[in-house]
């Protein structure tokens, strides 16, 4: 299996430092600062090999140059966005792999137009950027309400176990919003509730699960087009 380690960056970041102990080999997942990542590699010993970018913010890619000067690690990024230091483009159908895990690129507008998604399929894993959110999705910057809605369909046909990691810790708000947006749902409620008891610790809450997402994620239980389009614009308004 794959070993996944969350690396908290910024106020709310997630970099995704991920490791293959069969192969040795390791990379990481949208490395907005490269410090805290480099340090958590090291102390585990893991050599860096591999940059794997979702979209072109500089939260997400502003620390690839100093993971390639410091590592001489291969960056892959969406083929249609301007990616710093990328040696890989990538598009739909394409593969990145760590050792014998093999992972499919599916692409996801909405956030930003060319963002990817990296679907190991074998391993029920999906790294989704800023696409997808544990009970939200990503604000639409330059994509449209359709292309977002297309995107999240398409992570949310994935096998209901898949574990999708996503890049930022946004789900207290987001549930806040749910709850907003469907008050008869218990299975929202039951989810705020426990999001908060997370938080409160001190605890993260992601990954979540294409499963929780489509019972308690308001975007993707749109019934259409029209309808996430309403919702989201009341979420870029709402206040928790």
């Amino acid at each position: 299996m794959l070993e996944i380690v969350p690396v908290p960056a910024f106020s709310d970041n997630y970099i995704w430092l991920v490791h293959d102990a069969e192969s040795g080999q390791t990379t990481i997942v949208d490395p907005g600062d490269a410090a805290p990542v480099l340090v958590e590699a090291e102390q585990r010993g893991w050599n860096i090999g591999q940059v794997w970018n979702t979209h072109w913010h500089p939260d997400h890619t502003g620390g690839n140059l100093a993971v390639k000067q410091a590592t001489g690690a291969l960056i892959s990024g969406p083929a249609q966005e301007n990616i710093a230091g990328r040696d890989v483009a990538l598009g739909e159908g394409d593969h990145v792999r760590l050792g014998r895990h093999v992972g499919r690129i599916i692409e996801v507008p909405g956030h930003t137009l060319g963002h990817i998604a990296l679907i190991f399929d074998q391993d029920r894993v999906a790294f989704v950027g800023d696409t997808l959110f544990a009970m939200g999705c990503g604000r639409l910057f330059e994509g449209t309400p359709e292309q977002m809605y297309r995107s999240l369909e398409r992570l949310t046909l994935l096998p209901q176990d898949t574990r999708l990691y996503c890049a930022h810790e946004y789900t207290l708000s987001n549930a806040r919003f749910a709850a907003h947006a469907e008050p008869g749902n218990e299975a929202v409620a039951v989810r705020l509730a426990e999001v908060q008891r997370l938080r409160d610790a001190g605890k993260i809450t992601v990954p979540t699960t294409v499963a929780q997402e489509r019972e308690t994620n308001p975007f993707v239980r749109s019934s259409n087009v029209e309808e996430f389009a309403r919702r989201r614009a009341a979420k870029d308004s709402f206040r928790s």
